[in-house]
């Protein structure tokens, strides 16, 4: 076994196979950041990748569906969606010990620190608005026309996603959090109703999966499709709103921060601009924010549990756990019209 974990001779000669011969062997680098789906850089000849694979072990019935992950990338390719190129999908666990797929690598710079301290003040403005800009592009797709109408179900989307929540939230053995219950009692009582609205959603989408141009404020890849679905579109909006609702230490927000002095947009701002590149759109509603929330502080309890068990991945989990019931008070903040306390 090599570095990465498999044998690299039978993955080169697969891909040798698959793309015809390379003038020379392949070179591969581990992507840090945390993926559940371990992410390697490869070099092949001239040509520069990225590869994906399911992580090794056991996994949950419908996790880690990287050929999920594939399907959106060759759906969306064709469409002025900036993704990666899907490359080569393969499904033999045989060559690398899981299904994998090989997807160009696109060069650009990817922002993690959402105040983007690392750029002159003047360009910050313009980074947060292609942000809402290729969000709104990507729910511009109509998904029967790229051959995603069954990659999920249609309808009462919210209303299946709260029930799915809660019920992750109460195969929990930590002790009870109020405010998340509190929280699951005021989003099942506020819904907005049904409007029949259906588009490709991507279930993460965030500062830190987008990647951006070497120089410009443009987005040239949208990555880690691993949580997409079929769904309403202002779940992805709600979900991008969140770091305006926390604070630098939960979890990396803006909250607290001076946003004119930073050059940074207000919300406002920001969904006003997704909402001039998405004609039509009905209104972000307190409920599409405090339900983003509500999925992160049910997710926070996941991390808290694991780190309890000592089977979570990431050795700082056990410092994510008062997170819980921070997004849940953040939450019933928004829900309840209050402004948030610092």
């Amino acid at each position: 076994m090599s570095g990465p974990g498999f044998d690299t001779g039978r993955l080169a000669a697969r891909l040798d196979a698959e793309l015809g011969p390379a003038e020379t062997g392949i070179v591969l680098e581990r992507i840090g950041g945390g993926q559940s789906n371990p992410s390697f850089f490869l070099d092949r000849g001239q040509k520069r990748y990225v590869l994906r694979k399911q992580p090794g072990g056991p996994i949950l019935r419908g996790a880690h569906a990287i050929d999920r992950e594939y399907r959106v990338l060759q759906a969306l390719a064709p469409t002025g969606v900036p993704v990666p190129r899907p490359v080569l999908y393969c499904e033999d666990a045989e060559v690398i010990g899981t299904p994998f797929y090989l997807m160009e690598r696109v060069e650009g710079r990817v922002f993690t620190d959402t105040s983007l301290q690392e750029l002159p003040a003047s360009e910050r403005r313009a980074i947060w608005m292609a942000v809402a800009e290729a969000m709104a592009a990507m729910h511009a797709i109509v998904p029967e026309e790229v051959g995603l109408g069954d990659y999920g179900k249609p309808g009462n989307y919210f209303e299946r996603q709260i029930s799915r929540w809660d019920r992750q939230y109460r195969q929990s053995e930590l002790a009870p959090i109020p405010p998340i219950e509190a929280l699951f009692d005021w989003l099942s009582a506020n819904q907005p109703a049904d409007d029949g609205r259906v588009s490709l959603c991507h279930g993460d989408f965030r500062l830190g999966n987008l990647m951006f141009h070497p120089s410009e404020p443009k987005v040239v890849a949208i990555l880690d499709w691993e949580l997409s679905t079929l769904g309403h579109p202002l779940a992805d909006l709600g979900f991008c709103c969140m770091p305006w609702h926390t604070a630098p230490e939960e979890y990396g927000g803006l909250l607290g921060i001076d946003l004119a002095a930073m050059q940074l947009p207000r919300e406002d701002a920001f969904v006003a601009c997704y909402m001039q590149a998405a004609p039509g759109s009905p209104p972000l509603l307190p409920f599409h924010k405090a339900f983003a929330l509500y999925r992160f502080a049910v997710i926070f309890v996941g991390i808290a549990e694991r780190a309890r068990l000592g089977t979570a991945s990431d050795p700082e989990a056990a410092k994510l756990a008062p997170l819980a019931e921070r997004f849940a008070l953040r939450a019933l903040e928004i829900a309840e019209g209050r402004p948030h306390s610092l």
